[in-house]
Formats: structure tokens, sequence, C-alpha cells
């Protein structure tokens, strides 16, 4: 059945001061007119340097591109979001797959996950190294799953972590890719250069200052300037929607730190709509992991669009669930963002017998400084980004 994604009506961004901190959040809603598909990217919320705009414009695009040409071929919604993310991955500008942040001890450890809206299974991997493409692990293995209970009548894994994911993916067709060839040279001079402010940190005065001092540095090295997590909310032609994430982490985290790139309800979540939901919704989150985990942010927004005004549902769930969300209330700053695409039937006269009408409303929201977000349909010529 040939279906068709359609509005008539584009909302103008708008921004608001929403906290007591004075720390801007802003929220764009639009709608958007097309058929066949739509996509929307990110590139993480944080704060994206004048020098570096143009290279996460140029891949949101790319990302856009690709997701596109898989709606066009007939792709679902799952396997287009999953192509958007491995372009966004393939990016060095971005800290997800190749270039992703370095830890501690100088690797790279990366967090994925995908959900699909119309089975509402979820695949993840945390802590994974040594794989080009985490998406596509998480990818393999929300489709496994699919596929129902393994042999002896074992449960097929959603999540898995470490060496286990490794060498589930390789042993699932996934190419390793060295660590070493991951890094690229921005990754690595912001390590040699973490790694020095640390040490100085190490050389202060004992005691509370330079606990203080410590928790200062921190801050700064994990601020909204590196929180450039990347991801995709899709629907495709036949109101099928599915959401995803990845990310490399913070800056010089622990080895073995899972974020909320990971976490089932806080890095992504998509729904179809069904007996309970009026609205098909997906949502792809990105700021601090830890803030993002401890408020499932990913989940709250999505509950939150099955209210009549979108706009002002995010609103009120980024500031009721995520700024002023009593898990936060010992934070000095709360740093995030989330994109969302909501979509639902029209209740107009269909165009024919056989087009099945929609209308689709996206959405981003952020705490930090700036959030680059690209979007698409399958009738556009080219996508539209905005930081």
């Amino acid at each position: 059945m040939e279906s068709l994604i359609n509005c008539t009506e584009e909302q103008q961004p708008s921004s608001v001061m929403t906290n007591s901190w004075s720390n801007q959040e802003a929220c764009r809603s639009q709608k958007a007119k097309c058929a066949g598909g739509f996509v929307l990217v990110h590139a993480g919320a944080g704060y994206h340097s004048e020098s570096k705009a143009k290279e996460y414009k140029h891949v949101c695009k790319r990302a856009c591109q690709r997701a596109v040409d898989q709606l066009r071929a007939g792709a679902l919604a799952v396997e287009a979001v999953t192509a958007a993310l491995v372009e966004l991955e393939d990016s060095p500008f971005t800290n997800a797959g190749m270039g992703s942040n370095l830890n501690l001890s100088g690797e790279i450890e990366c967090d994925a996950s995908i959900m699909d809206g119309k089975s509402l299974h979820f695949g993840s991997v945390g802590a994974i190294s040594g794989i080009k493409n985490p998406v596509l692990v998480a990818s393999c293995l929300l489709t496994e799953a699919q596929k129902g209970k393994l042999s002896a009548g074992r449960i097929p894994p959603c999540f898995l972590v470490g060496r286990g994911a490794h060498d589930w993916a390789v042993g699932h067709g996934i190419p390793p890719c060295p660590s070493e060839k991951m890094a690229t040279k921005f990754s690595l001079s912001a390590y040699k250069r973490n790694k020095r402010k640390m040490e100085l940190a190490e050389k202060m005065d004992t005691g509370q200052n330079q606990t203080k001092k410590r928790r200062q540095s921190s801050e700064n090295e994990n601020g909204s300037g590196c929180l450039d997590t990347v991801g995709a909310v899709v629907v495709d032609s036949e109101g099928n929607v599915a959401a995803a994430v990845s990310s490399g982490g913070l800056a010089m985290k622990h080895p073995g730190r899972v974020g909320q790139a990971a976490h089932y309800g806080c890095g992504c979540w998509a729904e179809n709509v069904c007996n309970m939901n009026s609205y098909s919704t997906a949502v792809s989150t990105s700021g601090c992991g830890e803030h993002l985990i401890r408020t499932m942010l990913a989940r709250e927004c999505s509950a939150a669009m099955q209210s009549e005004d979108a706009h002002q549902a995010l609103l009120e769930a980024m500031q009721n669930k995520f700024i002023s969300s009593p898990f936060l209330a010992s934070e000095d700053r709360v740093l995030g963002g989330v994109i969302v695409l909501r979509c639902c039937r029209c209740v107009e006269a269909q165009p024919s017998p056989n087009i099945q009408a929609a209308m689709v409303e996206f959405l981003w929201s952020h705490t930090t400084e700036s959030m680059c977000v690209g979007y698409m349909s399958a009738q556009d010529s080219k996508a539209k980004v905005s930081v």
C-alpha cells in the first residue's frame, strides 16, 4: 500500500528561558510536508565552534541523504535510521565511532542503541572497543532478537558490553577495527591536552581545595563543548518510526563507563501508534550521560508527545522531568538535548483510496549552548541544517 506523509503548516522556531540558572533552553517545533518518509538527525547538544560548525552541518546533510536514499528504496525506518547513524559515526568530527573521545587509559570505548517503534525491540552495546560502527552491532542485536529464542530456549541478548559485545559482533559478521585506527588527530590532541590538565590538577593542594579544583576541571572538560553524541529519528512510508543514538562518551571517562546512549529509555525511544497512544513517537538524546540516565529523558519526552500541543509538551517535559528533576537536584548544571519526531494519521479525507495520509511534526530542545540538527523528507532534493 502506498503511503503519504503530509502536512500543510509550518511553525516558526521559538526560544525561551526556562530555568533559574540563566541556562538557555531552546525549543524548535516544525511540521514537514513530505511523502515517503522523513529523517531528523543531530550531531550533539553542546557547543559547536564556528571553525567546526561547517563540518557538523555537512555530516548532518550526508546522514539525512543516506537515510532518505534508504527510504526511497523502500527500506523500513529501522534500516534508514541505521544508515544515518553509520554516516554520523564515520565522521572524524563527531564523538561517535571514528574519532570518539579517549578514556583515561587512552582507549576508545563506544555506546550505541537503536529502537524499532513497530516491534518495540531494542538493541544496545556499551563500552565496546574495536568496532568502527557500534550502531551496526546494536542493530544486529535488535534483528537477531526479532527472530525469537535461541537454542535450548535461551533468550537472545538485547544489551551487550565490553569484550563480549566485540566478540558477538565479530561472530555475526561485523568486521573488527583496531582502536588505534579509530583515533583521529583531533581526538588524540584532545586526549593529550586533557591529560596535561589532569596532571596539573594532581599537583595542586590536597583537601577540599583540591577536590573543588578537580570538580571544576572535570566540568570544563566534560562540559557542553564535549557532548557531541549523535542520533537520528525516522518515520518511513508506512508510518513506522525508529530511533538511534551513538556516542564515544565523556572525555577522560573511567574505562568501562557506559553512558545514556546504551541505556534503555535514556538514549533513544521509538513507539508506533497503538490503542494507548494517539501518536507514533521517536526520540534521540544528547548531553551528559549521567544526567540523562537518572531522568530517562528519552522515554519521558516520548510520553509527553501524546499531548495535543507538542511544542508546549516538550518544553514542560524538559523543565519538569530534566532541568528541575529531583533526581538532579544536586547538579549545578543540567546538560542535555533531544530531537523528537511524532506522527499520526490525518483525519481529513484521504488523497486516494490507496494512500494513507499522516502528519509529521519534528522538534528539538536543549539546555546547552547549541545543538546541530539536520532534517529531510523523501520529497526534498537536499537536507536542511541548523545550529
